[in-house]
Parts: structure tokens; C-alpha cells; sequence
């Protein structure tokens, strides 16, 4: 979206800059806040919600904020942001009420939580930007029609895989062929890593252990295919998707697939582990006018029927201002659901488990989630991934089995099991 920064420019000139608020001031929250507050004219952060507020402070000081009001509602936020003060607040509703705010990022991982935020924010009339795959990839179709009713929009976001993959995709449609695979590259995969596997990758680099074991095990990647293949009507080639280890280049894992089988599908997602150029993603497409074909085969993209297209990194915070600025500037989507789901995230058993057991979270010790098309989840009534945590088992499960909605009690109360009957009774 080469227009954003020239938009940006112009709101920086008149003086009225998009005024964002983070929800989850972790690793990928602070690098938001450092990265708009330094190199993103245009836009500031004019809040943030942690409810630990240590953890906002940091992410201020780190950017060189050293300004700030803490907050307990919106009347106070507004009255701080009018007399140019960055905020501090442990109540997420004091920036989905508020009337200074344009836009929320939402940052946390967290399904539960992290709809309540969502489905608040849509009520306050906000434009709502995801750095949570997890929620979007549970309820994303159901709060995406309320967030239709209300006129805001509700995105995933650049420089996730998700959103990198579909501005690939949108390319590569603009130019005339047609995208039968969108594509992952990983470095890793293996289902039975855990929090404490993880636990030295996790402190060298500032992480939370959680969230890398979910990059590690395969649920990150899963609940990413899986909004790829929602904004695009794609589907999966097999349950957990084809997951191929390909240590070459990744144009070379061309002929890894079958192109009638793909078009018979509608095309499909998938990952490879080991690609290189990575850790990027891919799209690869036909073109059936052989006069194109011919000049493809010119500008070196090799005599198909598959011509690899990719985009050899993923720069997360780096790219997420530039997904405020689509949404509040343009209307535009990153990501967003193109209809009822088609691919649904579904959980799988790391360990042999109890009956009684209460599941952890995800990038935990207890699950991971992979890949299924929506209308067998639906039929086998398997447990989608992000409405596991908290369950009781109500049977003892082997390592590696699927776990039905039969398997277990769900916690009474929670907003993500409602957003999950809403979203199975949309049209």
C-alpha cells in the first residue's frame, strides 16, 4: 500500500494524527508502540491498556515516552489525550468508550479476553486491527458482521503471515493468474514442544514461553493457514495440511502439488519446513493464456503450470501501523474473513491426559491445534482450538487424539462460546 505513507504525511501536516490505543503491551505491543512513536508520522499511541501497568510503562519509556496519565475510564483518558498526554489504563473499556481513540490494536493472544476488547470496541464504534490470529481464527466471521453493523472495520494485519500472504494473494489476482496455494515457510515444526522446551529460545529473545511453543508445535501456523484460507474460500488438501519438509528453494516445491487436484479444490493452504528464502511465504498460481505463459516463461518464472510467487520476510510491528492507516484512511482490509469459515482450527492431545483435567492455553503442555476443513469439524463436532483452555476433560485422552465438543465441560459464562453459536447461525 505504497499510498499509506503520502496519506500519513498529509494527517502529520494538518496536525491531526491517528490516535491508536494498544491493548496487550507484550513483545510484539512494544515494538507497535516504539516503531509508531519514531518512525510513523501521522500516528500516535495515544493509550495503552495492560492490566499490568509495569508493563505499559516499559513499553512508553521504551519508546522514548516519558509523559504520561494513568486512567480509570474514558471521561479521564479524553481529558488526558486533549492536553497532549499519553495514557495508561488497566480498563480496556476506557478506550473503546472513549472519543479521542480512532483505532485499537489488540495485542494480547488471549481468546477470551481478547473478545471482550474486540466486541467492545466494535460497540464503541472503534476500527479494531488483530495481532491475535487466535481470536480471528475462532470467532473472526461473527464479530467482523457486527463490526459490519456498525460501520468499523475489523482487520488482521501486515506483516503477519496472514496479512503478508494476502497482499501476495491480492497481487498476484491483480496481475491476472489465479492463486491455488498460499504458503508458510517455517524453520521448525513439532507438535510435542512445550513451555519448557522453549524456555531458553523464550529469555534470549524477550518472549513469553506460551507464545513460542505456539510458534513451535504447529498451532501458530495452523490458526494462520487457517485465516488465509477464510479471506481467500480456500480449503486443506488433509487434516493438519500437507506440512512438506522442503529444504530447497521454495520455487522448487512447485511440483510438490498436483494442479487438477488444486483447482478441483479451489485451491488450498499449506507450509513447508526448511524453505528457503524464509521465514517468508508463497503463493503459487496458474495462468491459462499461453500468450502470458510465454512471457512468464521470459521473466523467469519457469514454464509452470505453477509459477512461485513469495515474499522473503514477515516484518510484524514494523508493518502494523500501516494496517491503522488501511483501515481508519481507506476502509481496507489486511485479512478479513471472505465468508463463514471453510478452515477451522482444531485440537489435538501433546500428552496423554486425565479425566478431570483442566487444558491449559495455547503454546502450552497440554494441546496443539491443527488444520481441518470447517464442514468436517462441524460434522465431527471436533473442539476448535481457541475455546479449549479451561475445559474439563470428561474422559481420559491419548496423545495425539482429537478432542470433541463430547470430551469436555466447557467453563460456564464466557463470550467466545456465545461468538461461536453466532457465528455457526450466520448466513
Amino acid at each position: 500500500m505504497i499510498i499509506v505513507d503520502t496519506a500519513l504525511a498529509e494527517r502529520e501536516a494538518e496536525g491531526n494524527p491517528i490516535r491508536v490505543a494498544l491493548v496487550g503491551a507484550g513483545f510484539m505491543g512494544r515494538g507497535f508502540v516504539n516503531q509508531v512513536t519514531n518512525s510513523v508520522p501521522g500516528m500516535v499511541v495515544a493509550a495503552i491498556v495492560n492490566r499490568t501497568q509495569a508493563n505499559a510503562e516499559r513499553a512508553y519509556s521504551e519508546a522514548g515516552v516519558t509523559d504520561w496519565e494513568v486512567v480509570d475510564s474514558a471521561e479521564a483518558l479524553d481529558a488526558a489525550v486533549k492536553a497532549g498526554k499519553a495514557v495508561i489504563t488497566s480498563d480496556h473499556q476506557a478506550v473503546t468508550e472513549s472519543g479521542s481513540i480512532d483505532a485499537i490494536v489488540e495485542a494480547t493472544g488471549a481468546v477470551e479476553y481478547g473478545a471482550h476488547v474486540v466486541a467492545d470496541a466494535i460497540e464503541g464504534g472503534k476500527h479494531v486491527v488483530l495481532l491475535n490470529a487466535e481470536v480471528d481464527g475462532t470467532v473472526g466471521y461473527a464479530l467482523k458482521q457486527r463490526a459490519l453493523a456498525k460501520g468499523v472495520i475489523i482487520t488482521g494485519c501486515d506483516g503477519d503471515q496472514p496479512g503478508v500472504q494476502m497482499n501476495l494473494y491480492r497481487f498476484v489476482k491483480s496481475i491476472g493468474l489465479t492463486p491455488l496455494v498460499m504458503g508458510n515457510i517455517k524453520g521448525l515444526q513439532d507438535e510435542y514442544r512445550n513451555p519448557t522446551t522453549q524456555e531458553g529460545f523464550a529469555k534470549q529473545w524477550g518472549q513469553d514461553p506460551y507464545m513460542v511453543t505456539s510458534f513451535a508445535d504447529g498451532t501458530k501456523v495452523s490458526f494462520e493457514q487457517a485465516l488465509v484460507a477464510n479471506a481467500t474460500g480456500m480449503t486443506v488438501e488433509k487434516r493438519g495440511l500437507k506440512g512438506a519438509d522442503h529444504r530447497e528453494h521454495i520455487d522448487a516445491a512447485t511440483r510438490l502439488y498436483d494442479v487438477e487436484q488444486l483447482k478441483e479444490l479451489g485451491g488450498v493452504v499449506d507450509y513447508v519446513v526448511g524453505a528457503q528464502p524464509g521465514p517468508g511465504v508463497y503463493c503459487f498460481a496458474t495462468h491459462d493464456d499461453p500468450k502470458q505463459q510465454h512471457y512468464l516463461k521470459l521473466y523467469k518464472l519457469g514454464d509452470g503450470p505453477l509459477y512461485s510467487f513469495y515474499t522473503p520476510y514477515h516484518l510484524c510491528h514494523f508493518e502494523v501501523p500501516l494496517t491503522v492507516a488501511r483501515a481508519v484512511l481507506f476502509g481496507d482490509y489486511a485479512i478479513t474473513p471472505a465468508g463463514k469459515p471453510t478452515v477451522e482450527v482444531i485440537t489435538v492431545a501433546k500428552r496423554d491426559l486425565p479425566a478431570g483435567h483442566t487444558l491449559d492455553g495455547l503454546g502450552g503442555y497440554d494441546t496443539y491445534g491443527q488444520c481441518e476443513a470447517a464442514g468436517v469439524t462441524a460434522a465431527e463436532d471436533l473442539l476448535p482450538m481457541g475455546v479449549a483452555e479451561g475445559c474439563v476433560l470428561t474422559r481420559d485422552v491419548k496423545k495425539d487424539e482429537y478432542l470433541t465438543y463430547a470430551d469436555v465441560e466447557l467453563p460456564e459464562g464466557r463470550l467466545v462460546d456465545a461468538l461461536r453459536q453466532e457465528q455457526a447461525g450466520l448466513a
